[in-house]
């Protein structure tokens, strides 16, 4: 149990005293209460809004509840002051040996420090990247990639219970035109001269590879034969190849999910047409015309008896086809079966999509609402898109995709570390330029490098103690001083930004937390360059030498504990 968990459970003792002894009513919500360090540190060390959420359902003015919890809580050992501020929020002061307690705690804890139980084994459903298995992952999924994997883990570690999946859209007109693509260069493979690849199909060189496999299993079998021979073998086996190029992409980037979903094999399972018929029992899907495009008519248009989806019920402002009229479904009748299908193992679904897809995200969470019955939560994670600068200037790399930076390219060209962190470094929602130059360069400026070269700072210290010839001794937390127990204070924040960041769907929050810890350790390393008596090894004391060596391993192992969250090492030196 860490600090600030363990005063919810002494906020909760105390509302249990009171009701007790009839001085609050009982059944009050305590959902809403908060416990957290004080918006500004002279304040204390640990502030709860329990009074102010508990007043209006207690009937009573929120200082008077506030003035029996105070009077409950300042007699706790550890709290050497306990004050009402403001209209009724609390404020407590503890006693240093609190944090002291709270440093062995995490020594104690070790890689399970900030481990929570939150998520009560809730299964969550992540799904992530979903990429179109037409050719290598691009710049445009990496950060939604990174994203959707940080978030996995930080629900896990958050208590969750939680399945990484990737949706293979591998059954709409784009896999007939990658099929299309591969018979062209399946020709060029068996000598034809094909020419300039025509406008339309995908013109990447990953494609020869395939095309040379099927030229050594087939020879010129297909070269003349009518689409409908080879098309449903050439999709299978550029989509079985791009999928393996996928894989390989993400792992470049330490990703790997626990389930791939084929929308081919939903549609050939009938999925789409077993919702569509709980929908039309439900009165929820009904056969109608769309009204006509708002503006001038086009002269094709004709209206259209479709099976309608009753979006509109749920805040969406029209109600959407399920099918096309030739039949097929759109691609939204194709999404609603496949979330249909994974809310029957999961208590709440996520998507990381890219911001391109705004526009339909009402329209999935009406239909995830009506397949649910609303019992079922379900979030949309937008990401935006990511601009590619060397230097501030747009910068242009290989492009053996044909028209676009590959995922693969970024990684060999910065190191996973440098990726992966830097895509967490501003809210997915908010746009990003990601530099070449500065995530690579040694710099407090560049926040990967300045939280590594923290933990890779701490790792050295136990080789200069072996080359100060230092004996090792028992470290004394007694000894340290009001500097280093602010330090500590820090740390004991770690456990609150996992849950709130779990809470919130943001891992961008562990990477801030993160940079605020290295920061922290920066200047108490640096203040040794200035102060000789601050510095962490102190060869005419061992007993305090080894104190400041607890300390400073208890900031290494928040360090590495925020970035096995994010996917990123924790290096022991930097090259």
């Amino acid at each position: 149990m860490t600090l600030f968990s363990r005063f919810s459970d002494h906020i909760d003792a105390a509302l249990d005293a009171l009701v007790a002894r009839d001085a609050l009513p009982a059944g009050l919500d305590r959902a809403a209460i908060s416990v957290e360090p004080p918006r500004d540190a002279a304040h204390g060390d640990v502030a709860t809004n329990a009074a102010m959420v508990l007043a209006k359902p207690a009937g009573m003015n929120p200082r008077a509840v506030a003035d029996l919890l105070v009077a409950e809580l300042g007699a706790l050992a550890e709290v050497t002051e306990a004050s009402v501020a403001g209209p009724g929020f609390i404020n407590l002061r503890l006693a240093d040996d609190s944090w002291r307690d709270e440093l062995a705690a995490v020594h104690a804890a070790g890689a399970d420090y900030g481990r929570s139980t939150m998520g009560g084994g809730r299964r969550v459903n992540v799904e992530y990247v979903s990429a179109n298995p037409t050719g290598p992952m691009h710049v445009g999924h990496c950060r939604g990639a990174v994203v959707g994997d940080a978030l996995a883990a930080l629900l896990e570690y958050a208590g969750h219970d939680v399945t990484r999946e990737y949706y293979v859209n591998d059954a709409g007109g784009q896999v007939d035109v990658l099929a299309r693509s591969v018979h062209l260069r399946y020709r060029e493979a068996l000598g034809e001269d094909v020419g300039a690849v025509p406008e339309g199909l995908y013109p990447g060189d990953y494609l020869i590879p395939v095309a040379q496999k099927l030229a050594t299993e087939y020879g010129d079998r297909f070269v003349g034969a009518p689409e409908s021979a080879w098309l449903g073998l050439f999709r299978a086996e550029a989509v079985s190849a791009m999928m393996d190029m996928i894989r390989a992409d993400l792992a470049k980037l330490g990703i790997h999910h626990d389930l791939f979903s084929s929308e081919a094999e939903l549609q050939a399972a009938g999925k789409p047409a077993d919702a569509e018929q709980w929908l039309r029992d439900h009165d929820l899907v009904y056969d109608g015309v769309l009204e006509a495009p708002k503006g001038e008519m086009p002269e094709d248009w004709e209206p259209v008896e479709l099976p309608l989806f009753r979006s509109t019920r749920f805040g969406d402002d029209q109600d959407r086809p399920i099918k096309k009229s030739d039949g097929s479904w759109t691609y939204f009748g194709a999404d609603l079966a496949y979330h249909f299908q994974k809310a029957e193992s999961a208590d709440e679904l996520i998507d990381i999509w890219g911001a391109d897809h705004a526009g339909t995200v009402k329209r999935i969470k009406a239909a995830v609402a009506a397949l649910t019955g609303g019992k079922k939560k379900f979030d949309v994670k937008l990401v935006q898109m990511v601009r590619l600068l060397k230097n501030g200037e747009p910068f242009k790399m290989s492009k053996r995709a044909g028209n676009f930076v590959t995922l693969a390219d970024i990684v060999d060209e910065v190191g996973k570390d440098a990726v992966r962190f830097t895509m967490l470094t501003r809210k997915a929602d908010a746009q990003m330029d990601f530099d070449f130059a500065k995530v690579v360069e040694a710099s407090r400026d560049n926040p990967v490098f300045y939280v590594q070269y923290a933990h890779a700072r701490i790792a050295s210290l136990k080789r200069k103690l072996g080359e100060a010839g230092i004996a090792p001794a028992a470290p004394n937390a007694a000894r340290l001083d009001d500097y280093e127990l602010g330090l500590v204070k820090l740390l004991a924040q770690f456990p609150r930004i996992v849950d709130a960041a779990a809470s919130a769907r943001e891992p961008h929050r562990v990477a801030f937390y993160l940079g605020e810890v290295a920061a922290a350790f920066h200047a108490w390393w640096n203040l040794g360059n200035d102060r000789p008596d601050t510095r962490v090894i102190m060869t005419d004391d061992p007993e305090l030498t080894a104190t400041r060596l607890y300390l400073a391993d208890g900031i290494g192992q928040v360090i590495r504990n925020g970035l096995h969250l994010m996917g990123v090492e924790a290096l022991e030196e930097m090259l």
